[in-house]
Formats: structure tokens, sequence, C-alpha cells
């Protein structure tokens, strides 16, 4: 039985979109060209103009092109936290015709150096504090030139807010071959070569990590990236006027769309946050008046538990948008009641560039993963036979449309993998099991992948066993979900020890020895030392038996 589409749809707006055919850069020329004078980003109170913003991304374009030799469709990395660098790089590597690969700043060099062998990257800018991580790539020959931006350059005025030390920490002096400093790169000035860009070409590479646990780069176009950011823009009604709170990590994609690609599209101001502090998002969005904001739901629940809340005047604040975790229903009554402010559901993928299916926001369902979005195909199909199933019956999302990616970087197994032919359209799969209503509203009901999802992190458990086989002193290891007050979930680590292993080795010490060698969110929060993991007949660990037994335990985190 095929499943009803669109049995509720919002009024006012078309079913499908007529997409620019244009690159993502464009959005940034037309923005500068028709609010030269407005703030484009405003740094803990510093402020950066439009067309300040469009001249430096030329510089820096310039210099990646004539100082490092960056061609059409070459791969940079862009590696660094929430800063006007971040946007400039972003863009500047777009004006180069270059396509960007964002890396998670919590990656340590491994995990760092996957990525840039991967995607065959030669050029990386690169925030000071992790200079460290990526100048061993440099001498190995695996990078042949680092741009290194210092976070202080762009605190130009002053502010009484409480500032991250990396972000005022002063500007230090790296040299060696093959190293440019920030601002040397943009003094010189260099211009360009003229633009012939096109919205087909290659875009962004992004990284998620996969069951294999090697990540995977999900290559999109400037077409599929415009589509989520166009998509969000006009679902959501945005609008020059606003000024939107630039907090969730830019490398993810519901940062790079909500506080970075989205309000450019628009001509708005990004106000950018380099690390969550309640309090300094607070007085950010008083003093800013900010208008909207997206962030996965632990970071509002955090926000709207601040004591200090009502002595400040956050009334500009009338939408909030994420997705990745249900926001629990006590605090969305709570923002609609007590504060007026509308949280809008959505659905996205790093596949989908984000936005994908959204809550309409004038009837939103809560804990709902909302309709599919202007010109997407959403179905539920039985994950087995791929049988398209009916309303209220559980199975996995399928997903189509002109925001899905186009491949797997260098993957085409897993390319082959994650999609199906159905009525002449290619559909992602998602691996995530839901059902959808008779008004055609997905609802999340558990994720057919092992993923583990840390206050909104992808943790794939094959990833992180991956490095931990890397531990001198452990045989086997099997990692799975448990509870989390904080953070939703958490990954706790079960493994066997080799018989050379010290007797004094405690589960503190393999934590300790993983907080080195993977990124924090990824670190287990728990382990336990094991004499054996259970086993299949095939030999394979029965790692559901193990989540099992830990949540009849009822193991919760705080």
């Amino acid at each position: 039985m095929k499943a009803k589409q669109g049995g509720y749809w919002p009024k006012g707006l078309p079913r499908t979109l007529d997409l620019p055919r244009t690159s993502l850069y464009y959005n940034l020329e037309v923005a500068a060209t028709r609010y030269p004078d407005k703030p484009a980003l405003v740094f803990y109170d510093s402020v950066l103009s439009y067309s300040e913003l469009y001249q430096q991304v030329q510089a820096l374009a310039g210099h990646l092109q004539q100082e490092c030799g960056v061609r059409p469709g070459d791969r940079v990395v862009l590696y660094s936290q929430n800063s006007p660098q971040y946007v400039i790089g972003y863009y500047a590597i777009l004006r180069a015709q270059a396509v960007v690969v964002p890396v998670n700043p919590m990656n340590l060099v491994d995990e760092l150096q996957y990525c840039v062998t991967d995607s065959g990257a030669r050029t990386a800018l690169v925030a000071q504090e992790l200079y460290n991580n990526a100048q061993p790539l440099l001498e190995s020959g695996g990078l042949d030139h680092l741009v290194v931006h210092s976070y202080s350059e762009y605190l130009t005025d002053a502010t009484d807010l409480v500032v991250p030390a990396a972000v005022t920490e002063p500007a230090q002096e790296q040299r060696g071959r093959g190293v440019t400093l920030w601002r040397d790169a943009l003094d010189r000035n260099l211009t360009p070569a003229t633009f012939t860009g096109k919205h087909d070409d290659l875009c962004v590479i992004g990284y998620t990590s996969g069951t294999t646990g090697h990540p995977k780069g999900c290559v999109h176009s400037h077409s599929t990236v415009m589509a989520a950011a166009a998509a969000s823009a006009v679902w959501r009604g945005g609008s020059p006027a606003f000024s939107v709170l630039s907090i969730a990590p830019l490398f993810h994609f519901l940062g790079m769309q909500g506080g970075m690609n989205g309000p450019i599209l628009n001509g708005a101001t990004s106000v950018l946050m380099q690390r969550w502090d309640r309090d300094v998002a607070m007085k950010l969005i008083e003093r800013h008046r900010v208008s909207l904001w997206s962030a996965p739901p632990s970071m509002i629940v955090d926000f709207f538990s601040n004591p200090d809340l009502g002595n400040h005047d956050i009334s500009s604040l009338i939408k909030l948008m994420g997705g990745g975790a249900a926001m629990p229903e006590a605090i969305s009554r709570k923002l609609a009641e007590e504060f007026s402010i509308v949280y809008n559901e959505a659905y996205g993928l790093t596949e989908t560039a984000a936005f994908i299916l959204g809550n309409p926001i004038e009837r939103g369902k809560r804990q709902c993963l909302g309709i599919a979005s202007f010109g997407v195909d959403a179905r539920i199909v039985d994950p087995a036979t791929r049988e398209e199933l009916p309303p209220g019956e559980t199975g996995e999302i399928i997903l189509q449309g002109p925001q899905v990616m186009l491949e797997y970087w260098n993957n085409p197994k897993a390319t082959a993998d994650s999609f199906l032919k159905r009525d002449g359209k290619r559909f992602l799969r998602t691996g995530d099991l839901g059902y959808m209503d008779e008004e055609g509203y997905f609802f999340m009901v558990d994720r057919l992948k092992r993923m583990i999802n840390a206050s909104g992190y992808k943790v794939w458990p094959a990833e992180v066993e991956s490095i931990m086989y890397g531990h001198p002193d452990i045989h086997e290891a099997c990692i799975i979900a448990v509870p989390d007050s904080k953070r939703g979930e958490a990954a706790k680590a079960m493994v066997v020890l080799k018989p050379t292993a010290p007797a004094g080795l405690t589960e503190d010490d393999i934590i300790e020895w993983c907080k080195k060698h993977m990124a924090a969110y990824k670190v287990p929060a728990a382990v336990s030392i094991l004499d054996e993991l259970p086993k299949s007949g095939t030999g394979k660990i029965m790692w559901r038996q193990l989540q099992e037994e830990a949540r009849m335990e009822g193991s919760n985190f705080a």
C-alpha cells in the first residue's frame, strides 16, 4: 500500500521552489552589493560589515589561487571553531572555485589526517590553537600549505562579555615552509581570477562517520547546499531584518546552514559565538536583537534554565530551530507559554545538507520530524523488503529531493548501499526508523544503524572501536549507547584486556588514553572490563545483547 503524501501543507507556501541556478558564493556577492554597510558578522560585539567580509573573501581567494596553487575542483580543508575566519575561509574557498572540506575542530591528528588524505586536500585553513594537529601533516608531505589564523585578530571592539581564552589568545608567529599567517595573506590583497563557477560544481565534502569505522565524505554541489538553505529560509520566513545567533558548530550542516549560509542568502546578520556559554548567549541576544537561533535541544534546554534570564530582554527572539534529538515536550510548552517563542523542529542529515523535513510554523507537532518540504518525496519502507508501508507502520525513512547529496566521496560501495530506485526516482536510505501519520507528518522511532547521538554529535561505535583497538592492552572492544541526563546518550566501552596487560590497568586509565586519541565527544563516558564478550555462532560480538543488558541495569550518567 502506498503511503499518503502531503496530507497537510502550510498555507501560502508553494509545493516546490524555483531554486537559484547560481553558486553559493554568489549569495555573498549579492548581499554585499545590496547591504555594503550592514553588519554581516558580529563576534563578541566586534562587527564586520558585508563590504568588509566581501573584500576579505576576495583577498584570501587570491592568496589560495596565486600562492597555494588552488585550482577549480581542488579540495581545501577548513579546520577551525566558529569565528569570522571560518566564514571568510569558507566563502574564499568557494570564490577560488574549490571545494570546502570542513573538519570537526575536536578531531585530533589521526582523524584530521584521514580527512586530508581521503579528500586529497593539499591546503588547509587552520585556527591557531589547532596548528599543532595540522603541522605534522605539513612535515610529512600530507599538506603543502597552511594558512593560520588567530581569533583575537577579529576582536576589534571592546566588550564586557566573557570571551573564551582561545579567542583572546594573541596571534603567534608560526613560521616555516608552507605556513602563512592569515593577516599576511590578507595584507597582500591578491586579486583572484575571474569567477566562472556554476551551480552544479562541487561545493562541500562533509565527513560523517560510517559503520565501517571510517568517515565517509558526503559530496554536495552548490545546488544541493543552496536547495537546503533556500528551503529552510522560505519555510521559516527568513528576512534581511533578522539577526541570527550562530553557535551550532559551523563545520556541522546545522550550523553551516542555519548560522552562515542561510543568513548570507537572506542578507541577515550572524552573531557568532566560538563556544557555548548561556550567559554570553543571553547578553548577545539582548544587545544585538537576535531573532532566530538554530541549536540542538540540549543547548536550548540549558539556556532556558538560566536563573538570570528574567533580568534580560530577549523579546527579539521569535523562532528557535533545531533537530537531531527530540525537544522535551515540557520545554516546548514553556517556550510557547512563557516566552511566545516558536520551537520549530526539523530533520536533516549531512547527506541532505541539513533541512529536508520540517514542521509547519503555524501547525507543528511536538517531538515530530515534520512533513516533506519543497519538492521532497519522503516515504517509509520495510528495511528488509524495501516495500512501501502505509501510515502508522514503522520502517526506514527514505528521502528524495534537490538537497540530497550526489554521492560518498571515493566510496562507490557505500553510495550504492545508501540509495535505492523507486518510481523512477533515486532515494536516500537514511538508516532511521520512523513512521508517518495520516497527515504526512514523520516521527522518529529508533536508529537502524548503531549510531549514538551525544548532544547532537553522531558517534559511530565502529569508529570508536577501531580507535580503541590501537590501545596496546585492549584485546576486544564493543561500544554501546547508554542514557546520559545531559547529553541524551553517551558511549560506553565494554573491553577485554590482553593477557599481557598490567594488573593495575583501570577503567579510568583507558578513558584517559581515549581522550588523547579521539575527539572529546567520542570518548566513552564509562568503561567496563570484562573477561569475555558474548559472541554469535559466526564469531560476531553480540552488541545488541550488551546494549540490552546495560539498559536493564539502568545505566545512566549525570
